[in-house]
């Protein structure tokens, strides 16, 4: 009688960029918990991941209202909504 070996996958599975973007936004949300509001420029560099994949996470948080984007003379501030 033969028996059948079940073998691991060799593999990780590879992530979404949907998840990519995801896993960015919670990023964010947990950076600017943490310090407050903040820049793009700054949050790119505190999240330490690419500048689109930060850009799509902040338009994710805030399609979910999650963040407030305030325009202050040449930059943008991002901040964690009241909600």
């Amino acid at each position: 009688m033969a028996t059948a070996t079940l073998e691991a996958p060799t593999q990780t599975p590879v992530q979404t960029h949907v998840e990519q973007i995801g896993d960015t936004a919670g990023l964010i949300w947990h950076t600017l918990s943490e310090d407050g509001p903040t820049s793009i420029t700054k949050l790119i560099k505190k999240v330490g991941a690419p500048r689109d994949l930060v850009m799509q996470g902040i338009g994710w948080l805030a399609r979910e209202e999650k963040i407030v984007i305030e325009e202050e003379s040449r930059s943008r501030i991002i901040s964690l909504s009241d909600e």
